[in-house]
């Protein structure tokens, strides 16, 4: 049996959305495994291909929402994750791992504050694909939803020319098509100059069936998956196929 892509998923205290992000993972061929940021060392991501950090609320979002777990995940690993990305590892961090990543520093500079509503928002949102040709969104259409489920997600930058600089050279891989919380260029989604991070607010991996949608004529016709599936399906493809030498 061919040996399936592993993803390894790290889990903080107050992080909710694993096991669904797991689920979603093995749906599409991925080899999910959770693991407790109390047990992660250097080692743990030795022939691991992709690390996910899921959503939820890690240590209560107290100080702001990720900069613990930042600041954990430093103390176990220290630079690993960087080391990992530059080895040819993929990293994808899902609404509080979007936060997380950006405390890293494994994104382009910004931070994730309250919305502009000054309340938590639950509820779906339509998204424009600005890096089709990203490892991440290679299967996803120009536009599509997800839903979202945040309080800090508004994505902001010490100067707001550098969100739009973010959006013109294609960082912001992600956009919402209309003004949700206030984020500087209406970003959702942010990747880094490697293309083989992503953070994003919105989360795919409550959208992998159409029955999932909020319309239930939602993809009539189709093949009951949901656009986080093509999230999801295109990561993997990317990693399990090999790519052709341009030597």
């Amino acid at each position: 049996m061919e040996e399936r892509p592993r993803a390894l998923l790290l889990k903080f205290p107050g992080t909710n959305c694993d096991a669904e992000t797991a689920r979603a993972l093995r749906s599409v061929g991925f080899d999910a495994e959770i693991a407790p940021i109390s047990t992660v060392t250097r080692a743990s991501l030795e022939g691991v291909s992709l690390v996910v950090l899921s959503g939820g609320f890690s240590y209560g979002d107290y100080v702001m929402s990720g900069r613990l777990a930042s600041l954990v995940t430093e103390q176990r690993i220290d630079d690993a994750l960087r080391e990992f990305r530059d080895g040819g590892g993929y990293l994808l961090g899902i609404c509080n791992g979007f936060q997380i990543l950006t405390q890293l520093g494994l994104l382009p500079p910004g931070s994730l504050i309250h919305n502009s509503s000054g309340r938590f928002q639950c509820h779906w949102v339509t998204l424009e694909n600005r890096d089709p040709s990203s490892p991440f969104l290679s299967q996803l259409p120009a536009r599509f939803e997800f839903p979202i489920a945040h309080a800090e997600g508004r994505f902001v930058t010490a100067d707001p020319a550098e969100a739009e600089r973010y959006r013109e050279s294609g960082l912001a891989a992600l956009t919402y098509a209309d003004d949700v919380n206030g984020s500087f260029a209406g970003i959702a989604g942010l990747r880094d100059e490697t293309g083989r991070v992503l953070g994003l607010m919105p989360h795919p991996e409550r959208f992998m069936k159409a029955r999932d949608h909020y319309d239930p004529d939602w993809g009539e016709g189709g093949d009951g998956r949901g656009s986080g599936y093509f999230l999801f399906q295109s990561l993997f493809e990317a990693i399990s196929t090999p790519q052709l030498s341009t030597a």
